[in-house]
């Protein structure tokens, strides 16, 4: 038995309404890149149910200043709502901050498919200075695979998005920043 607040309930039944609400959370998709759920952006962090049934569900965003943020929480509150779980908070978690070694390798697709080139690994150092720095000398298009890339913006449709050109195929592109 697990006892949380002035309820108990088994640790199985815990588990299994965990994983549902885990499950409909993680389908809820991001309003900016809407062919990735939280989940592949890995955006979802945790998701607990106490005894009583309140749903808490950790959410990190991409940046502390990311303009989805609340259109995400909404979502997953409207998501939980709709499957019969209306007693959920969403927190935001500020660390570890989100990198793009996040993205699961199923997000990683979804985003070349869609014609954005995916980011590559963002390292593990994030300013320790000892962890080796990874350099991409290009960005391959997603479109027809060629490296010969250029910026034409630093920034796209989004702060966490640059406007990209291929050489090869001369299409426009926008890549996702390692972050």
């Amino acid at each position: 038995m697990v006892t949380r607040g002035t309820t108990t309930a088994t640790a199985g039944t815990t588990r299994t309404a965990e994983e549902r609400a885990r499950r409909v959370a993680a389908d809820v998709p991001d309003p900016e890149l809407p062919m990735l759920t939280i989940d592949d952006l890995g955006i979802l962090r945790e998701v607990h149910v106490d005894g009583s049934g309140h749903v808490d569900v950790d959410i990190t965003p991409t940046y502390s200043g990311c303009p989805a943020l609340e259109a995400i929480r909404a979502d997953v509150l409207t998501r939980l709502d709709e499957h019969g779980m209306p007693d959920a908070t969403v927190h935001v978690v500020l660390s570890p901050p989100w990198t793009t070694d996040r993205i699961s390798a199923d997000g990683i697709e979804k985003l070349r498919r869609h014609g954005i080139a995916p980011p590559g690994p963002a390292g593990g150092a994030h300013g320790d200075g000892r962890a080796p720095v990874p350099l991409a000398l290009t960005v391959r298009c997603p479109r027809c695979g060629s490296p010969d890339t250029r910026e034409l913006a630093r920034f796209g449709s989004t702060a966490c998005k640059a406007l990209w050109v291929c050489g090869d195929c001369a299409e426009p592109f926008d890549h996702l920043k390692a972050l």
